[in-house]
């Protein structure tokens, strides 16, 4: 009886042990999944929302172990969460390098917009002046045209101020829409004000 009594006490103190020395590799390892989790959650919740309420789904679920006492479980289930959190990363980080690229592009598009469009719609305000004032108009160009390139020649400095008010507002995606369109227009008044793109 009484070594039965030791039997049972000894694998309860063999138990009690096992679950503490598992406690703190436990602790550590949700530590450092939360620590990862920060220092990635902004980019994942830009560029992948859906997998990051999946991986933070996973690590909840490790928690909960935890707060029950089932440090066997959290070491079991870390290998696998800290697998998804690496996933996750890779997969926002992509997102981001290729959205990163893209505005780039974006950017760059803008720049060559902004170089060339003012000097396109000046031209056309110096050629409708320059007709207007002329006795005779050239060859292909008649007083209705004219007339008519002028409303638009004017329509064209409110139009590139609306893309220049989407750069402000950050949006160079619809600065760019709006100053190619400010670029179409112009190309298209001055072929029917005769002119030759430069």
């Amino acid at each position: 009886m009484k070594v039965s009594h030791w039997l049972v006490a000894g694998i309860a103190a063999l138990l009690v042990s096992s679950c503490s020395s598992q406690k703190d590799p436990a602790e550590q390892a949700i530590t450092k999944m939360d620590n990862t989790m920060d220092s990635i959650h902004d980019a994942a919740a830009k560029y992948a929302p859906d997998q990051l309420k999946s991986v933070e789904a996973q690590v909840q679920s490790v928690k909960q172990s935890f707060s029950k006492g089932d440090y066997a479980a959290v070491l079991a289930a870390t290998p696998a969460v800290n697998q998804a959190i690496v996933d996750l990363r890779k997969v926002a980080n992509e997102q981001q390098a290729a959205a990163d690229a893209e505005l780039a592009k974006v950017k760059q598009e803008w720049r060559n917009l902004s170089s060339e469009v003012p000097k396109l719609v000046a031209g056309l305000h110096s050629q409708v002046d320059s007709l207007s004032s002329a006795r005779s108009l050239p060859k292909g160009v008649t007083k209705a045209s004219l007339a008519t390139a002028k409303d638009g020649v004017a329509s064209l400095d409110s139009m590139w101020t609306d893309a220049n008010n989407a750069l402000s507002s950050g949006d160079y995606a619809g600065a760019v829409t709006k100053g190619q369109a400010v670029k179409d227009k112009a190309t298209e008044l001055m072929h029917t004000l005769g002119m030759k793109p430069s």
